[in-house]
């Protein structure tokens, strides 16, 4: 995204039990109130949606084992009926009443009435949200078909100016492929750290209401009785204290010696879930505290950042660079840039203010691209404007990896929501161009879901041949019911012919009973979960190798239940995952890209595509 005069740049949602956000009501009916404003019907509807999780209906059928009320960001929740009447009404109204102030206070009347929230809650997230929804609106193409199609699905319109698109890859013949071969005995090998969704609360109060009707809990006053919230953490909606953070970091071994790492990935969402009430400042505060804690901790190690969805404010709110003065992203990818300044060169930090992204030498022969997702992502609204490759990313991407190709580089990519979670044409477009620099790109690595999960790319002529993996790292945070954790990964390091792919990977938690336990004033012990190849028998750690280990989960139960064991970080949920769960779950291992059943034929239980996507859509993240 451009900031301020600058010139622009030439879900998969998962299927696992959670235990509930804040509880919300049934479908919301517009009131028979005649005397409301049409803006102030549709707009309180749309930013109440846009700005407060909101529970999910019953599980599809019984012994499906999905929680009943799963928490998501978003529209889902709207039938397409009124998600028109909403649009339609909004539509007129623009042109009739803008005036958004007014439209506000009713807004925040009317989320009250339906008990969306509490009334501190709605009267915050109504006012933070309602210019940015209003002006993103006001300057869309669409209708109101086209706009419920976008967010609803085709059975709700037809959107043919955000539908399918498609950029040409360049003119070059791809090069022949070389199937990936472990290292030469003796090569060396490299530590990467690798740090996903922080989510750093400052308001985190160890022995408050670890339980509260709001979207983020561990806060206020101490508690009455048990449930209260534990020093280094609480499974239930919590994000993590400072501290916490900190202790993970001081943990870690110093220096890039034996045992120690030759980078980092730190892939965004630094702020806490309480996105009701965040403001600029609350936003820059987290960048810049975490930030320099990292430097603190890490010392030398250089560090390569991505942006989050959660770094925003209003959250997901990313406009396109040809937003600019006060609404467009200048403010935060200028902090960002000069935060991250001791880490990144020059080159790269001229594109990260202009866009969220930036492309950087790791170590000879190896360079990372970090990307900003939020130019994918179904809960950006200013993509309603226009999603045809915003800020022309992965045109730039495409010119980065022929560049890299031509010049015999190795790339890493790096970003925060999974390819498989953007919007179809996005993630199609993405597919094909990791499809065709299969060669380049040695890596791809994700977080946004809290959990510990891949998916897997296959090549476009058959779709059985895997040619690439966008591993996803599990969080650091807790939320929703997990052990804090993080994530190392073995690298083929620098030397003459290096593939300088993943040749294994560990992850670590922070097991919160046993900490919370121990006496005040004991160092919380991280441990290692497990380590990839050995905990699933892996030869290598190769696309190929995770694609059978997906197949073999088929018909070994036991090996299945182990990987749902390390998917939730050592604390999976009471319900076991039955058959369609595990149907679904193995189906979204294999999918690189939105939308796409035909990757999912091969395996067993077969279950319909759409069966599938209602499972998906019942485990969105909060």
């Amino acid at each position: 995204m451009a900031a301020g005069a600058r010139a622009p740049l030439a879900p998969r949602p998962r299927l696992t039990p959670r235990p509930p956000c804040p509880p919300g009501p049934p479908r919301p009916q517009l009131p028979p109130r005649p005397a409301l404003p049409p803006l102030a019907l549709a707009l309180a509807l749309a930013l109440a949606l846009l700005a407060l999780p909101v529970s999910a209906g019953s599980p599809p059928g019984p012994g499906e084992q999905l929680a009943a009320a799963a928490p998501r960001w978003g529209w889902r929740n709207v039938s397409c009926p009124a998600c028109r009447v909403l649009f339609g009404a909004l539509d007129l109204a623009l042109q009739l009443e803008p005036n958004v102030a007014r439209v506000g206070r009713v807004a925040s009347r009317l989320c009250q009435e339906l008990r969306l929230a509490r009334p501190p809650v709605c009267r915050q997230a109504v006012q933070l949200f309602q210019g940015d929804v209003v002006a993103a609106w006001a300057r869309s193409v669409l209708r109101p078909p086209e706009a419920c199609g976008l967010l609803l699905g085709p059975r709700c319109g037809h959107w043919d100016i955000l539908g399918d698109w498609n950029l040409s890859l360049p003119a070059a013949p791809k090069p022949p492929v070389r199937p990936p071969a472990p290292p030469p005995p003796g090569a060396p090998t490299a530590r990467i750290l690798f740090l996903t969704d922080l989510h750093w609360d400052r308001q985190y109060a160890p022995g408050s209401a670890a339980a509260c009707p709001d979207p983020l809990c561990c806060r206020g006053a101490p508690a009455q009785g048990p449930g209260a919230a534990g020093f280094w953490g609480t499974y239930g909606k919590c994000d993590l204290p400072l501290h916490t953070i900190d202790a993970l970091l001081a943990q870690l071994p110093n220096g890039t010696g034996t045992g120690g790492f030759a980078a980092a990935y730190w892939t965004g969402d630094i702020p806490a879930h309480d996105v009701w009430q965040q403001s600029r400042g609350d936003q820059l505060r987290a960048l810049r505290t975490v930030t320099a804690l990292l430097r603190a901790r890490l010392g030398p190690l250089r560090v390569f950042p991505a942006v989050g969805n959660h770094e925003a404010t209003p959250v997901n709110a990313f406009p396109p660079p040809y937003v600019r003065g006060n609404r467009s992203a200048a403010w935060l990818y200028d902090a960002m840039a000069e935060a991250w300044q001791p880490w990144l060169p020059p080159a790269a930090l001229r594109t990260l203010r202009a866009g969220g992204f930036y492309t950087a030498q790791v170590w000879p022969g190896l360079r990372v691209v970090s990307l900003n997702m939020n130019f994918c992502s179904q809960a950006n609204f200013w993509l309603l404007i226009n999603a045809t490759d915003p800020a022309g990313q992965l045109q730039w991407l495409m010119g980065v990896l022929a560049d890299a190709e031509r010049d015999g580089e190795k790339v890493h990519i790096i970003g925060h929501i999974p390819p498989a979670h953007c919007l179809r044409s996005w993630s199609w477009n993405y597919y094909r161009i990791v499809s065709r620099f299969e060669g380049t790109i040695a890596a791809q690595f994700f977080g946004h879901t809290h959990l510990d999960e891949f998916e897997l790319f296959y090549d476009e002529e058959t779709l059985s041949r895997p040619v690439s993996i966008a591993f996803v790292a599990p969080s650091v945070t807790t939320y929703i019911n997990l052990n804090p954790g993080y994530r190392v990964y073995e690298v083929a390091a620098s030397y003459p012919g290096s593939s300088h792919a993943v040749l294994d990977h560990e992850t670590f938690i922070l097991n919160l009973t046993e900490a919370n336990a121990a006496p005040p004033g004991t160092a919380p012990r991280w441990r290692r979960l497990y380590g990839a190849r050995e905990a699933y028998g892996l030869p290598a750690a190769f696309p190929a190798d995770w694609d059978r280990l997906v197949r073999r989960m088929q018909d070994d139960e036991p090996l299945f239940q182990l990987f749902w064991f390390h998917l939730h970080k050592g604390h999976p949920p009471r319900e076991p995952c039955g058959a369609p769960c595990k149907a679904a779950l193995l189906c979204a291992l294999r999918s690189g890209r939105a939308a796409d059943p035909a990757l999912c034929r091969p395996l067993r239980p077969a279950l319909p595509f759409p069966h599938i996507q209602r499972l998906w859509l019942q485990r969105r993240l909060c």
